[in-house]
């Protein structure tokens, strides 16, 4: 088991930019594929980016692509997620997620096996 700490979200208006943070403890982190997933009030969990182990492949949901980017960082066991251009309908809290080791990344939430508590992005219309 890995345990996933989030920080970095808050308020911040539409266009501006935030960086989330993961720190994983407790396990290997550098053998494991992350994902980024963000949950809105009435709505379902959704896939938002992935990442494989190396940092080498990345993927993102329609909505994000040009405006997200997610990176690690496998010496400070960290997955980060730079938010720019921001909209009101990016506001959710955002998860990270970790796979087993060294399965692939995916973007069904349950291939998923350890989760943080999340942070809250706010960003007002």
């Amino acid at each position: 088991q890995v345990q996933l700490v989030e920080s970095g979200g808050g308020l911040v208006q539409a266009g501006g930019s935030l960086r989330l943070s993961c720190v994983a403890s407790g396990g290997t982190f550098s053998d494991r594929a992350m994902g980024w997933f963000r949950q809105a009030p009435g709505k379902e969990r959704e896939f938002v980016a992935n990442i494989n182990w190396s940092g080498g492949v990345t993927s993102y949901t329609d909505s994000v692509k040009g405006r997200f980017s997610i990176s690690r960082d496998n010496a400070e066991n960290t997955l980060y997620l730079q938010m720019n251009s921001l909209k009101p309908e990016d506001t959710a809290v955002y998860y990270c997620a970790a796979r087993g080791p060294w399965y692939h990344p995916t973007t069904t939430r349950d291939d998923y096996d350890n989760w943080g508590q999340g942070t809250q992005v706010t960003v007002p219309s």
